[in-house]
């Protein structure tokens, strides 16, 4: 899940880059709506990854 957050931040950079630089006016909007959309995946994956508790392997 943490891949597609990291997709979708991303694509929404890439969005942003061409809407705010005046190519595509859409892309703004497209931006601002991938935007979110990561930044609730990474809520949602912080949540599970203290939820379920796993520890990285100790060396």
């Amino acid at each position: 899940m943490l891949g597609w957050a990291v997709l979708f931040l991303v694509i929404a950079l890439v969005a942003a880059a061409l809407g705010f630089g005046g190519v595509a006016a859409v892309s703004v909007e497209i931006a601002q709506i991938v935007f979110w959309v990561f930044i609730v995946l990474f809520v949602i994956s912080l949540i599970y990854g203290l939820i379920s508790g796993r520890r990285p392997p100790a060396v």
